[in-house]
């Protein structure tokens, strides 16, 4: 890899604070060794993808779990949370192939494989004016989550639900179970993971507030649905608990994540003439 220590696309200043919060304490020696340890891999389409959050957040999960020093500490649960269409699924592969460089056992899982079962799902979602039955608050088996998590933490190798979208005339169910031997790292990727319920006061005054960006395209059903989707929030601040660290994906501009998203599908319509259903 040639050029800067680091893409000119970063202000040097706040690139460098984002390092310092990950461990790293001299950035130019930080950059050059992971260019020695690069060295012809092609990595994501966008350096700034590679430098200002893959290598971050490798460089945090070594730094995190002690393997800087006396060795690794604790299994680290690591929540990434990005709108749909923001590149997570392509962030996991990368941060999957790069952290057995740093001698990092990492495994990426998405939130939605601990979907309810088809049923339970159902009945959970029933009525809601947005007409989906998965992907809101309440989609989730948050108690066998955490169940799943207290095991790996307490040395059991790491088992988790699958979920397949296929299944059920594309609504998805379960689909057995995925066996992980051995995972030092754990990221839980998800557009919910980290989000906190803001509580019936804190909801009221933003609804009572004409107009905002986030309400004028919502039709008064599903306003009134949204103290619900609030409510169910609730249930999983036990989970966000076990969070060792929260990384946000956050598009400069909201339009991309749907630009990107729909790019997805167009790729996966061409490849398998099928179109991609909503996480």
């Amino acid at each position: 890899m040639s050029g800067p220590p680091w893409p000119w696309c970063f202000p040097p200043e706040p690139h460098r604070r984002l390092l310092v919060r990950c461990g790293v304490s001299d950035p130019l020696a930080w950059a050059e060794e992971w260019r020695q340890r690069l060295g012809a891999w092609q990595g994501p389409p966008h350096p700034s993808l590679l430098w200002g959050l893959i290598l971050p957040l490798l460089s945090s999960c070594y730094s995190w779990s002690g393997n800087g020093g006396a060795g690794l500490r604790y299994p680290l649960l690591i929540g990434l949370n990005g709108p749909v269409g923001a590149g997570k699924t392509t962030l996991g592969r990368e941060l999957e192939r790069l952290a057995p460089s740093l001698g990092l056992r990492l495994a990426v899982v998405s939130i939605d494989d601990a979907y309810l079962p088809f049923e339970q799902r159902l009945q959970r979602l029933a009525g809601n004016p947005f007409g989906v039955s998965r992907v809101p608050p309440g989609s989730h088996d948050v108690p066998l989550l955490l169940e799943c998590l207290r095991r790996w933490r307490s040395g059991e190798p790491l088992q988790l639900p699958r979920f397949d979208k296929r299944l059920r005339a594309a609504q998805g169910d379960r689909a057995g179970w995925r066996r992980f031997e051995a995972v030092d790292v754990l990221v839980l990727e998800g557009w919910l993971v980290g989000c906190r319920a803001l509580g019936v006061s804190a909801l009221s005054m933003a609804m009572a507030k004409p107009l905002n960006e986030w309400n004028n395209s919502l039709s008064a059903a599903e306003l009134a649905w949204l103290p619900r989707w609030d409510q169910e929030l609730q249930a999983y601040q036990p989970l966000w608990n076990q969070l060792d660290g929260l990384w946000l994906l956050r598009p400069s501009r909201w339009s991309l994540p749907l630009r990107w998203r729909l790019q997805a599908e167009a790729r996966q319509r061409r490849s398998s003439g099928q179109g991609l259903q909503a996480s």
